[in-house]
């Protein structure tokens, strides 16, 4: 599987708050979520937001609290993935459990630059600068994984597998 998108740069350190505010945290609504994503931390960011675009951010990205409605609302917002050059372990599980996908890449967080188009090919880990063809590599996705975040996430995956008759 490819996604293709333009790159959203963030530095070190992004906590929870500033992917989803603390005043915002009165409703679940993804919808309502998605237009406060990053707000704190970029203004502007949902407005220049493409859906399937990418934020590429430094070390420690999702550090703070473990609100699970951060990946929720990068996701909601049209978020493809997060590529960091690693995460807070809290906010690493809450995204994946909640359909968001997470690239660990220390090489293409500190080379890729805001707006920058990118591919990333899930099946072998490559990421690609197009326009250069720079490419960087980061973990594969197993399949299962995959299938986990095409069903969106743990809880609607296990839905699926259940309605499906599958233990």
């Amino acid at each position: 599987m490819k996604l293709k998108g333009r790159v959203h740069k963030f530095g070190d350190d992004i906590n929870t708050d500033e992917i989803i505010p603390a005043r915002y945290l009165i409703t679940s609504d993804p919808a309502e979520l998605a237009k406060h994503a990053m707000e704190d931390a970029d203004p502007e960011f949902v407005r220049k937001l493409k859906p399937g675009d990418f934020i590429v951010a430094g070390k420690n990205f999702g550090c703070g609290s473990s609100r699970e409605h951060a990946p929720i609302a990068l996701k909601a917002a049209g978020v493809a993935a997060v590529i960091a050059e690693n995460f807070a372990r809290i906010f690493y599980r809450n995204a994946f459990n909640m359909g968001l996908l997470i690239l660990e890449s220390p090489e293409a967080a500190a080379a890729l630059q805001d707006g920058e188009e990118i591919s990333v090919n899930l099946d072998t880990g490559v990421i690609t600068e197009v326009s250069s063809g720079r490419t960087f590599s980061s973990q594969p996705i197993p399949p299962f994984m995959q299938e986990l975040l095409r069903d969106g996430g743990l809880m609607a995956h296990l839905k699926k597998k259940l309605e499906a008759g599958a233990t």
